[in-house]
Order: structure tokens, then C-alpha cells, then sequence
């Protein structure tokens, strides 16, 4: 099967230079092996959404040197490319869910749910301890009374979930004993990313994805919803993540410029891809290359799975 990779970003603002450097080398990946490369814009997160940033985000990128196949902009087979215009694919797999019995209404409150946690919830929050597994008919009623509407959850199986990634190796999550059952659509009636993505990736035939390794726990739970709908399961490469000089993570108050910003300013689009090849082990030091130039050279090894620190001096001359 062809490769095809893709980059999905979220039109909550500008790209900073962690987000470019992972559709840089998500770009590369799938050009180094002749495949396919998909942009998506993951637009479910409505409040957060910023005027205009999706189109600053694909001017910023095709800026760098990128070009995608298929994409919001220049449409293709598997559209539409944009989240929010993809709610019924996401109600399909939620009801499909729900009929198998691998999925329930849950009608717990964010609050009861960390009330019944254990006291020090993970980075992943509380984890559910199951209130609505087993269905209380008179529980339920008594919330529908009340105006509540239930989320969705899915059932996770107890057992361990293992995957090879392809930087950071074996990896093996105990999704049941993490995080407990996960929301698949929230009560607001929005699918919840876990789900969203896994629906996308399959219908959109994407068979590697490449993005920071701050989601690599989601994997696990993405990988038990492939497998609940029996979807093929793609293959992950978890990039190490792009901070500042003091070692946090990159950020705005770093004062790093956003890619859009660099663009306007008239910065040179070879000097950022070189500064971000060299971030990741693809390049010597103020080589300035097209992302094109990148493709030769593309070896996952080379990444690493160390974070890449931007050094002072760069900081302060790219803004």
C-alpha cells in the first residue's frame, strides 16, 4: 500500500516553530518513501478557534515549502477536510460503538468523576472509575429530569496495549489502569479528539502518522478504538518536543516568532527549514535547505528521542 502521511493542525492560532518542525519531518517521511501527503484542519474546538488562522496556517506552510496532495484548500477523494464538516462520520462510529456494546452513555459530571478518583490524578487527568459502566435505568431517568445530557464513553478492555513506534520504540500502555473508560462524544453532543482522529485517519487511508510525542499516551487509546471498529491501524512516529533555551516548553513567552510571522517579515524559508533540520539531526549548523533537500537525507534514527532545545542566539535572531 502507498504511504500516506499527513499533518492536522488545529486553526487555534498561528504555527509556532514546534509545529512546523513536525510537518517539516511528517512532510519528508512520506515524500522519502514516494507517498502521499494529507493536510486536515482539526477545527472541533470551536471557542479556541482564532478568524483566519486556518488560512494563515496553510499560507505559512506552502511559505516553507510544502505541499500537500489532498487538503481543505485543494480538495481530493476523501473530503471533506475539515473537522467540523465530518459530524456524521463521527455519530456513525459513536452509534456503532454503542450497538457492539463497546461503548455507553455515562451521565457523571467532570466533578463526581474526580470526586470518585484517587486523590492525584495523572497528566491525563482522573481516571473514570466506571459509575456508568453498568446501566441504572432510574439514575439515568433522573439526570434526563434534571436537563442532563450523557456523554458517550468507551469501554476499554483490561489488558495492556503494545505498539512499535517508530522513534521512541516498544511501547506498552495500561489504558484500563491510566484512564480508565474514555469519552468518545461529549455531552455537548462534539465527537472528542480520540475519536475524531481515529474516524479521519481510516476513512482518509492514512497509514503513518508523524506528530510530537506530547500524544504519544494518546496512542494506546486510539489504537483500542481502530481495533473496536475494525479499522486498520496506522504507524506512528512520536517526535521529540521542541523547547526553549531554559528546556520548557516552547512557548510564547520565550518570545519565539510564530511561522507566519517569520513569513511576513521577510525571514528566508530555506534558513528556518535548515534551522529545524539541524534541530533534528538532518543538517549541519546555518545550512540553509528546501524541505525537497530534506527528503535524501530522512532517517528516523537521526531524530533522536531527546528534546531539541532552540539555542539563545537563535531565538533572538529569528523574531
Amino acid at each position: 500500500m502507498k504511504v500516506r502521511g499527513r499533518f492536522a493542525p488545529s486553526p487555534t492560532g498561528d504555527l509556532h516553530l514546534g509545529n512546523a518542525r513536525t510537518a517539516l519531518l511528517a512532510w519528508v517521511s512520506a515524500r522519502a518513501q514516494g507517498g502521499a501527503f494529507v493536510m486536515r484542519m482539526e477545527d472541533l474546538d470551536k471557542p479556541r478557534e482564532r478568524p483566519g488562522a486556518a488560512a494563515r496556517i496553510l499560507a505559512s506552510l506552502r511559505w516553507l515549502g510544502l505541499d500537500w496532495d489532498e487538503g481543505p484548500d485543494v480538495g481530493g477523494p476523501f473530503g471533506p477536510y475539515t473537522q467540523s464538516e465530518r459530524f456524521a462520520l463521527y455519530e456513525a462510529a459513536t452509534d456503532r460503538l454503542l450497538e457492539a456494546g463497546k461503548a455507553f452513555h455515562c451521565w457523571c459530571s467532570r466533578a463526581e468523576v474526580a470526586a470518585a478518583s484517587a486523590p492525584h490524578a495523572g497528566e491525563e487527568g482522573p481516571r473514570y472509575p466506571g459509575r456508568c459502566r453498568t446501566p441504572d435505568e432510574e439514575r439515568a431517568a433522573s439526570r434526563a429530569r434534571e436537563g442532563r445530557i450523557p456523554s458517550v464513553r468507551f469501554l476499554v478492555p483490561d489488558h495492556p496495549v503494545r505498539f512499535e513506534d517508530g522513534i521512541h520504540g516498544l511501547q506498552c500502555f495500561d489504558v484500563h489502569a491510566l484512564t480508565g473508560d474514555f469519552v468518545i462524544r461529549r455531552a455537548d453532543g462534539v465527537a472528542a479528539y480520540q475519536l475524531a482522529v481515529v474516524v479521519d485517519d481510516a476513512a482518509m487511508e492514512i497509514t503513518e502518522v508523524v506528530r510530537g510525542d506530547d500524544l504519544l499516551s494518546s496512542t494506546p487509546r486510539q489504537i483500542l478504538l481502530f481495533e473496536a471498529l475494525g479499522l486498520p491501524v496506522p504507524r506512528f512516529l512520536h517526535l521529540p518536543l521542541l523547547l526553549g533555551p531554559d528546556g520548557a516548553r516552547l512557548a510564547k513567552r520565550h518570545g519565539a516568532a510564530s511561522l507566519t510571522e517569520l513569513m511576513e517579515r521577510g525571514e528566508d524559508p530555506k534558513a528556518i527549514t535548515g534551522l529545524l533540520a539541524w534541530l533534528s539531526g538532518l543538517a549541519e549548523k546555518d545550512e540553509r535547505l528546501t524541505p525537497g533537500e530534506l527528503v535524501a537525507r530522512w532517517d528516523p534514527a537521526r531524530v533522536g528521542r531527546a528534546p531539541a532545545r532552540l539555542p539563545e542566539e537563535a531565538l533572538h535572531r529569528l523574531p
